[in-house]
């Protein structure tokens, strides 16, 4: 018997929000390209540039790579539009102004569910996740509450938004739902494969720098817990 629920699937419209590029790749995109292949509307938005994230690169030439990777790296599993908040990479903080940029985003693009991936303090393995992670999934939960009040962040463009039925983060230590990404996974390692830029900045011996066996990896450990040969895992929160 599978150990967790198949994810639903009755909606038209997504907004994924993470830290960095780079965040949805390592498994979610597979995910999404599911999703576009099935007609839903997938919109990237990203906290961050990710301009602190390649020792060897200034940030500010760091930046505009990393932009052009994901907005590659998006094209690839169906997804047209990509926003960036530019908040500070590495030092994203839950606040008043993230959670007001948020609200403007789910206001703006009126999404039924919100994607994401780990924000709890750690992966189900290795050390704490990291800070940004941590911090835009917080700040997306509550934004996910403001968008819909129209009293709170006035001005910030849209009318409200209340309907966002739930969130789901990929790779949480505890998660609730899978996607069969059995027929779309070749499309998420073609995805983080664009990211070359970072992959080869990375240390030879660290997860992922091989796409391909990373991600079947991850994908064959979850697909059994969802009854398939490759899935992707999330921890849904209901809105």
């Amino acid at each position: 018997m599978s150990k967790l629920e198949a994810l639903p699937e009755d909606w038209g419209r997504a907004l994924a929000v993470v830290a960095h590029p780079d965040d949805l790749e390592y498994g979610v995109a597979s995910a999404v390209a599911r999703w576009t292949e099935q007609a839903k509307t997938v919109t990237y938005c990203l906290v961050t540039s990710g301009e602190a994230g390649i020792d060897s690169m200034a940030p500010d030439e760091c930046a505009r790579v990393r932009r052009q990777e994901e907005i590659r790296s998006a094209a690839v599993v169906g997804v047209e539009v990509v926003e960036f908040l530019d908040h500070p990479d590495g030092l994203v903080e839950p606040n008043l102004a993230l959670r007001r940029d948020l609200a403007a985003a789910i206001r703006r693009h009126r999404p039924e569910v919100l994607i994401s991936i780990n924000h709890r303090d750690k992966w189900g393995f290795g050390p704490l996740n990291h800070a940004d992670h941590r911090h835009t999934g917080t700040a997306l939960l509550d934004a996910a509450r403001d968008a819909a009040n129209r009293w709170l962040f006035v001005g910030a463009g849209g009318d409200p938004w209340s309907g966002v039925r739930f969130a789901a983060f990929g790779g949480s230590p505890t998660p609730t739902h899978g996607v069969d990404i059995s027929d779309t996974i070749g499309r998420g390692v073609d995805s983080l494969r664009e990211h070359r830029a970072y992959l080869e900045a990375l240390p030879s011996d660290t997860p992922g720098t091989e796409p391909d066996s990373f991600l079947r990896g991850m994908g064959a450990k979850a697909g059994p817990d969802l009854g398939v040969e490759y899935a992707v895992t999330f921890e849904v929160v209901d809105l």
